[in-house]
């Protein structure tokens, strides 16, 4: 018996390289149809927006919590801390957030030695080497080829975790954000070899001697020989003498270069919006926009509160699912994001906002006072009214 379901198979996840081969290279006249076959290593900016996503994503500490008390130093905090003898806390969700963002899914696996029961161990595997098996409508086990051996790994559903986006194509498996920009990648990656190829020798000259005359063949030689040597790369700011009916006509490049630089323009703004990055966050700036500061910060915490957020919202409840509630533990596990600078006031707003809640009479200033650590006062408990304020009702010259 086949180990897979050939009538299974056909609905199987497609790589990104076999959508974007299927739907897109028809469009371009290239006679290699693989152009983009691997978006991180050959396209700079799949790859700038997947490195911002993964080092803010794991800044954020991943806490376990009881009755609302972190526990610390604990098997199940340690195993978060500590996920194996290789892997730091900082590199698990690192690498699970790059995978979820370049193939719109992450595996962990509990390791080889796992039997039952809270794991030891979590190891993250790569989702491109496994291939999942159903029968009656589920999934009945993982196949997972090794990437240096090539030998088959049969890894059970209740070894795994799975976090995966949605895919209308396959219910089993996520999908890569990437599929749909497919277009965009290709372009670019079509217009950036043409602008290679214009930056190479024996491109598009930079301009034209014409004359009159008629030159021979060894003349022509020696003439352009003569122009490059005193006027060629690396000589700036020379005068050029020409004979008799010779003239230099500078060539531009063509419009349709020109176009190639705003359409690589275009489908930038298009990668970011697609990954939630604002264009401050990846360190680009218009012409036209403003450069205050207050617009900077404004982009990096929106970065946080729509794109980061939700995302790790999306890891707590997939972790809730299928780890704390497979195994009927009394706690969960939170993103402490207390610590992150994008998401706190500046120490002035802080103050004022502190000030004005104090004079309404809606804080003390021990209670201002406890939510910065600091020690209260003996006398800080009190209210003190301000005294511009006056009871409703009551005359001017009365207390």
């Amino acid at each position: 018996m086949s180990l897979f379901n050939k009538r299974k198979q056909k609905k199987q996840l497609r790589s990104f390289e076999e959508l974007n081969n299927e739907s897109i290279a028809d469009d371009f006249s290239v006679s290699d149809k693989k152009t983009c076959t691997d978006p991180y290593l050959q396209h700079a900016w799949v790859s700038v927006c997947i490195d911002i996503l993964t080092r803010n994503v794991a800044r954020a500490e991943f806490e376990i919590c009881k009755n609302g008390t972190v526990e610390t130093d604990t098997p199940l905090s340690n195993l978060f801390n500590f996920p194996n003898k290789s892997l730091s806390r900082f590199d698990l969700w690192k690498q699970t957030c790059a995978w979820w963002s370049l193939d719109g899914e992450a595996f962990w696996w509990f390791g080889e030695n796992y039997v039952c029961g809270i794991p030891n161990e979590i190891f993250v595997l790569n989702p491109r080497y496994m291939q999942h098996v159903v029968d009656c409508g589920r999934i009945t086990k993982w196949v997972y080829t090794e990437e240096v051996s090539g030998r088959p790994l049969i890894i059970l559903p209740d070894e795994v975790i799975h976090f995966k986006d949605w895919n209308p194509w396959n219910v089993f498996r996520g999908v890569s954000p990437l599929v749909s920009l497919g277009l965009e990648v290709e372009q670019d990656l079509l217009a950036a070899k043409q602008n290679t190829g214009l930056l190479k020798e024996g491109g598009v000259p930079k301009g034209l001697l014409k004359t009159d005359q008629v030159l021979t063949e060894a003349e022509a030689e020696l003439l352009a020989r003569t122009w490059d040597k005193k006027y060629g790369r690396g000589m700036k700011n020379r005068v050029a003498v020409l004979g008799k009916g010779t003239e230099y006509q500078p060539l531009t490049f063509s419009p349709d270069v020109l176009k190639l630089y705003d359409m690589k323009k275009w489908n930038l703004y298009t990668l970011l919006a697609k990954y939630g990055i604002p264009p401050r966050v990846a360190n680009i700036q218009d012409s036209k926009s403003s450069l205050s500061g207050t617009d900077t910060d404004s982009q990096h915490r929106a970065f946080w509160n729509y794109t980061l957020i939700p995302l790790l919202k999306n890891f707590e409840e997939v972790l809730e699912v299928q780890f704390f509630r497979r195994f009927e533990l009394p706690c969960k596990g939170i993103f402490n994001l207390s610590n992150i600078p994008e998401l706190q006031e500046s120490e002035d707003a802080q103050s004022n906002r502190d000030i004005a809640e104090i004079n309404a009479g809606l804080k003390t200033i021990n209670d201002v006072l406890r939510e910065r650590g600091k020690e209260t006062k003996s006398w800080g408990d009190i209210w003190y009214k301000p005294a511009t304020l006056n009871p409703v009702g009551l005359d001017s010259n009365q207390e």
